[in-house]
């Protein structure tokens, strides 16, 4: 299956690109620090994606690229919380993406034990 006929990876790619827009309101000083990795683990889900679904010449490598996805969507969720700690998302924004990363974590799950 083409990977943007996938919903995760639509969700996933939607989620990074808000991501990434909110990431350009943390203070100057760390555009080149944690803005930059939560925008950098963000992005690694659906790239991860397309690249495991363009390599379905076994189902081994599909399953890899899938759970380096969901290593990128736990990252991004510890980011988050860096990020709320340090005050540059409210505790609702935090959470908001949070569940939204949730989400995308059991659509890869799925993915993964599909492709088991």
């Amino acid at each position: 299956m083409p990977y943007h006929r996938l919903e995760v990876f639509k969700k996933s790619y939607q989620l990074a690109l808000e991501v990434h827009k909110v990431s350009l309101r943390f203070p100057q000083h760390e555009q080149y620090e944690l803005a930059q990795q939560l925008r950098k683990s963000s992005k690694s889900i659906p790239a991860n994606i397309a690249e495991g679904m363009g390599k379905q010449s076994s189902k081994a490598d599909v399953r890899r690229f899938v759970q380096i996805a969901m290593g990128s969507c736990d990252e991004s969720r510890v980011w988050l919380e860096f990020s709320r700690d340090l005050e540059y998302l409210s505790k609702q924004d935090q959470t908001f993406f949070d569940q939204r990363y949730q989400e995308i974590g059991r659509m890869l799950r799925g993915l993964i034990n599909r492709y088991s």
